[in-house]
């Protein structure tokens, strides 16, 4: 009786009458830890409850959210006056009671919900939004002629941020993106000229790109030598993999197991986030490419009670967070906004940060490019020359002067790294996929597109943090995608179109 008793002591605590001095708190406190059956959110009130913040509790149990022109709106988190588990099953049971009176064959109708998962961002570390209210930086965004200006502009005051000055040329829909040569700002600098001036024009350091339905997202960063800095998908993928996992450090309870918590990417994007997982003891994964396969693997960890912090492909799609599972560059765009908010405070750049990341982890620089070939016949002979390379079924032992360790053919199902030597990954026999390993450290993939007629390669040279002269690690990289694309691709005999941009 007495180890029960002491067993429960905080759950008594927390379960009597309450005695704050305030009596609608009281009730309110009550209230919430009777109905709230998300362990999360309860536990945030509990927390604030334990260590006496009754201001922290007044302003988040003892007003509601009000209906504004698109409803209700407000930042997640736990409390009547922010959006949870308890308020939306509270709104949608108000609206259903409304219409029931309202109606008097309403029953006979049916009644439909329908949940927006657009927008729907909750802010990386808790106590960031009084930062973000304060911080000096300005951002430029700009739409690409699609969807993403309102949403990106909704995202930024749910994050307690001015909202970001919009390239106006761009804002609104046009369906002949009238002023890109390119509608897509993952071909960097030469499709963002209109917002990087609009930057400079406006003092902003931050340029923040949506594509066209607003699933991805560029950044460009000003430089102290005025020269812009425009991330790869693989830099910022680094850069939200850090701060993913540092505001899940300050914010996590007290019985979160870092063994629970996992982050994801596809097979050719960077190997950063390995890095980081096997430093920190979290999990990574890897899926085949396509935000389809990662938004599965989510599905299957979410249902097996697993944290999914971080998601993303080399092609700048990024997923924070599991609120919707697939790639989302609204949500990505105003986490950006509040990382380089915070590191604003230690006069720390996005490029500076990069910097850190890598030291700690390990440099891990990529390229990634293309070559056109209109002729399907070709691309399957230069694929099945690699499976036949010195003589039938062998794969290639050498690039050039660099020695191979592992080859991966996804197309067929084999790897030489595993015992069976079969792949882990799923077999796709409706595209071209082969992954080599090299013994200096760099993984080099070369795929087909799955919509363009195109051979991409992704490259990639991996090194531990104590190899940090990064103009070696770049001369290395270089001279081995010259030897890929000599040995493998050999584009004049093969009739290949080298990527313009």
């Amino acid at each position: 009786m007495t180890e029960n008793a002491e067993g429960d002591l905080n759950s008594n605590l927390l379960h009597a009458p309450y005695h704050t001095g305030d009596p609608q708190l009281d009730t309110a406190i009550g209230q919430w830890l009777r109905w709230d059956k998300n362990p999360k959110t309860k536990e945030q009130i509990e927390n604030l409850l334990r260590n006496g913040m009754n201001k922290e509790l007044r302003d988040r149990l003892c007003c509601r959210m009000t209906f504004g022109t698109a409803g209700l709106r407000s930042a997640m988190g736990a409390g009547f006056c922010y959006i949870n588990d308890l308020t939306v099953i509270q709104s949608t049971q108000g609206m259903y009671k409304y219409l029931e009176r309202c109606f008097s064959d309403f029953k006979q109708r049916g009644f439909v919900v329908g949940y927006d998962t657009r927008g729907q961002v909750t802010s990386s570390c808790s106590s960031q939004r009084e930062l973000n209210s304060k911080t000096t930086l300005k951002f430029v965004h700009t739409s690409f002629h699609g969807v993403g200006h309102d949403y990106v502009q909704l995202a930024f005051q749910v994050f307690g941020f001015k909202p970001p000055i919009p390239v106006p040329e761009q804002k609104d829909p046009d369906p002949d993106f009238s002023t890109v040569k390119c509608p897509n700002p993952e071909e960097g600098e030469s499709v963002l000229e209109l917002s990087l001036r609009l930057a400079e024009k406006e003092n902003a350091r931050i340029v923040l790109a949506t594509d066209p339905d607003a699933d991805r997202l560029a950044v460009a960063e000003l430089q102290e030598n005025g020269v812009w800095k425009v991330f790869t998908g693989n830099e910022l993928a680094a850069l939200f993999g850090w701060w993913m996992f540092d505001c899940w450090k300050k914010s996590k309870s007290r019985n979160a197991d870092v063994k629970n918590i996992y982050m994801l990417a596809t097979t050719v994007s960077s190997k950063i986030l390995k890095a980081i997982a096997l430093k920190e003891g979290f999990h990574f994964e890897e899926t085949l490419p396509g935000f389809k396969w990662i938004g599965s693997r989510i599905k299957d960890l979410l249902e097996n009670g697993k944290e999914v912090l971080f998601s993303f492909e080399e092609s700048i799609g990024f997923l924070c967070g599991t609120s919707v599972l697939d790639k989302d560059g609204v949500s990505a765009a105003v986490v950006v906004a509040e990382m380089a908010s915070y590191l604003e405070t230690m006069n720390i750049t996005l490029k500076q940060q990069l910097i850190n990341v890598y030291e700690k982890y390990g440099y891990h620089i990529s390229k990634t490019s293309y070559f056109l070939c209109y002729d399907p016949t070709t691309i399957k002979s230069i694929f099945e020359r690699l499976r036949n390379f010195d003589s039938p079924k062998e794969y290639p032992k050498f690039c050039g002067t660099f020695a191979i360790l592992h080859v991966r053919d996804i197309t067929t199902g084999y790897d030489s790294s595993q015992p069976n030597k079969k792949s882990v990954l799923p077999v796709s026999k409706s595209s071209q996929m082969i992954t080599f390993t090299f013994q200096n450290g760099c993984v080099a993939t070369l795929r087909t597109s799955g919509t363009e007629p195109k051979i991409k390669y992704y490259a990639e040279m991996c090194a531990s943090p104590d190899q940090s002269d990064t103009a070696l690690l770049e001369e290395e990289l270089k001279k081995l995608i010259d030897a890929l694309i000599e040995n493998f691709l050999e584009p004049s005999k093969n009739g290949l179109t080298w990527r313009s941009v």
